[in-house]
């Protein structure tokens, strides 16, 4: 989060968002998976439009990671 001091008593904190590049690039995966899940499946980080641009929030990325966290391979997680 990125802290924005609107005046000397008042500080507003705002998300930081990341692009496809800069979101895949943080993740450590590549930009066409972050784009197939957007698009071909229901289960990848939410993101936000800002008119035709995709934008992912960092506090989102690391939500979605830690929701991925597998303690073996046969490790299905949450159903």
């Amino acid at each position: 989060m990125r802290k924005l001091v609107v005046t000397k008593s008042t500080v507003v904190t705002m998300p930081e968002y990341l692009n496809v590049k800069g979101a895949a690039e943080f993740l450590g995966v590549s930009e066409s998976y972050l784009n197939k899940l957007r698009c071909l499946r229901s289960d990848g980080p939410r993101y936000a439009m800002f008119g035709r641009s995709v934008r992912y929030e960092v506090d989102d990325l690391r939500t979605w990671a830690a929701d991925r966290k597998r303690r073996s391979t046969s490790d299905r997680g949450a159903a």
